[in-house]
């Protein structure tokens, strides 16, 4: 009883920081999912290229909302004599539109992700948090762990949360992607679709960079990031 009692004692809680960022991190992202989905309701079309709108080709559109191909359109009237000039219309249809309060909460909750990211990140690294709990060990590459670890997720086998930073082989590898690849794609992407920003950095407005972040913003938070962080929000509640 004494052993079991002392290991116990032992084993590693999360910091303060660390829970904290986590809860900020993770009401950030549901209302970034929240607010995005509206948004993508409201103008449901992905384009591929330097511009996209209304009155030009997509190259998909999403049957999520009454303005999915509505087709509510006055003959559209160039502006100029040549094929190149841009075009207006006047629309027939009562459109789905809750843009202006979808966007600014879009905003501010993308402003909490990033600043609380950061300090987490800076801390992190500070605390030596990624290199204690989080980073890959080279025991963790071998076949025999991860396969073990791959096998027992599959078959629900997923021990009992610890109440600290005792991580398997996939959720280190699940945080690594989130902190390192996906949340900085995303932000990336993300701060791409602001006139204010792109005002600024014009060069995120070339083909490369918009075509970039509509399919990779939509992908990543959409499907990836929420499994990811799904899988972290299940830890945290688990505690």
């Amino acid at each position: 009883m004494n052993d079991n009692t002392n290991l116990s004692q032992k084993k590693e809680h999360h910091s303060p920081w660390v829970k904290w960022a986590h809860w900020i991190i993770t009401i950030a992202f549901i209302t970034l999912l929240f607010s995005g989905i509206e948004i993508l309701m409201v103008h449901p079309r992905l384009y591929w290229g330097e511009t996209g709108n209304d009155l030009t080709p997509a190259l998909f559109e999403l049957p999520i909302s009454r303005n999915y191909k509505h087709g509510g359109w006055d003959k559209p009237t160039a502006f100029f004599n040549d094929k190149a000039s841009p075009v207006t219309a006047g629309r027939t249809y009562d459109i789905f539109n809750q843009n202006g309060w979808g966007r600014s909460l879009h905003f501010l909750a993308a402003w909490f992700l990033v600043i609380t990211g950061l300090i987490y990140l800076f801390a992190g690294f500070l605390k030596r948090h990624f290199r204690r709990h989080i980073f890959l060990r080279s025991s963790d590459f071998s076949r025999h762990s991860f396969f073990t670890d791959l096998r027992n997720h599959l078959s629900m086998k997923i021990p009992t949360a610890t109440g600290g930073p005792q991580y398997s082989v996939l959720q280190k590898f699940t945080y690594v992607m989130v902190i390192f690849i996906l949340l900085p794609l995303i932000v990336f992407t993300g701060f791409s679709m602001s006139p204010a920003i792109t005002a600024a950095y014009p060069f995120m407005l070339k083909e490369q960079y918009t075509s970039l972040r509509s399919y990779c913003f939509f992908y990543s938070s959409s499907f990836t990031s929420s499994w990811s962080f799904g899988q972290a929000f299940a830890n945290k509640c688990a505690e």
